[in-house]
């Protein structure tokens, strides 16, 4: 079977409230054959009816979460198994921390699938550490705890847009203190660069200021940063369209999140914009914050 052939499964699993109905639908949205709550044992037979198909061969998803029970613990075995096939399949495991999915349990007043007689964050905790090597081993991790539907349609849409087979790089500033970003692929620290916060005439402003960018950018030692990390990051670029990723974060961060992080965040996907069979996004995750 030829590579360009392959059929195309996407597994869907993570924090329950993190979003699946949400991907799902956006999925169904983009072409894909969506199929919810499937026990992780019918994964084979399932790629295996589909390959049989005398039409051109569809993009499957499947959502697959703890609701199935004892059926769910085999599923690393089973993504081993069909990852030793002809089929391309892929890992997308969605993430929150515990304040938005309480948030989320909360307002639609339903318990957590393991939360037994205990609370909400109870059934969190024995969730998240259920699915540890799951998370460790995804291809792609989406940390929805910021984000509302529209924003997560939006990001499933530029993720596995069919009509394109460009890599997706998310360009994202953040700052330290509001913690790391765990959806990001690579992160980068910002913060050896001199704070604008102490420059009584940029502190208002934000990295998108013409003043703090020039600022930020004409600092000792910025130069030679961004060369040669943006020539290191078009290795793993290359690298990653080879392996057939299609969607990565480079994550920014400086104190805040307002000034050094932005400003080198946009000149990074300025770099990057000018490879080939790459589309760049640009999120400024806390700015506005302070």
């Amino acid at each position: 079977m030829e590579a360009t052939k392959k059929p195309e499964l996407l597994v869907v699993t993570g924090m329950s409230g993190a979003g699946r109905s949400t991907v799902g639908n956006a999925l169904e949205d983009q072409g894909w054959y969506v199929i919810d709550n499937l026990p992780p044992q019918l994964l084979g037979p399932i790629s295996d009816l589909f390959s049989l198909s005398k039409a051109a061969l569809p993009r499957i998803a499947v959502i697959i979460d703890v609701r199935g029970g004892e059926f769910f613990n085999d599923l690393q075995v089973h993504l081993t198994q069909l990852r030793q096939r002809e089929i391309n399949v892929r890992l997308l495991f969605l993430e929150a921390n515990d304040s938005a999915l309480v948030k989320r349990f909360e307002s639609v007043r339903r318990p957590h699938p393991l939360q037994a007689d205990g609370t909400v964050l109870d059934g969190i905790a024995k969730e998240r550490k259920e699915l540890l090597g799951l998370r460790e081993s995804a291809d792609l991790v989406f940390d929805t705890s910021d984000s509302n539907v529209h924003q997560l349609t939006n990001r499933v849409a530029e993720a596995f847009d069919a009509n394109s087979r460009s890599l997706k790089v998310n360009v994202m500033s953040f700052g330290f203190k509001y913690g790391l970003p765990a959806d990001a692929d690579l992160v980068a620290d910002a913060r050896f660069i001199p704070n604008p916060h102490w420059r009584e005439e940029l502190r208002a402003k934000t990295g998108n200021d013409s003043e703090v960018s020039e600022y930020v950018l004409s600092q000792p030692g910025v130069e030679e940063f961004l060369k040669h990390y943006a020539a290191g990051l078009k290795h793993v670029l290359a690298g990653y369209r080879k392996e057939n990723k299609r969607f990565a974060t480079i994550a920014i961060g400086c104190t805040g999140g307002k000034h050094r992080s932005v400003a080198i965040a946009n000149q990074i996907a300025k770099i990057l914009a000018d490879e080939d069979d790459v589309k760049i996004s640009v999120q400024h995750r806390d700015l506005g914050r302070e």
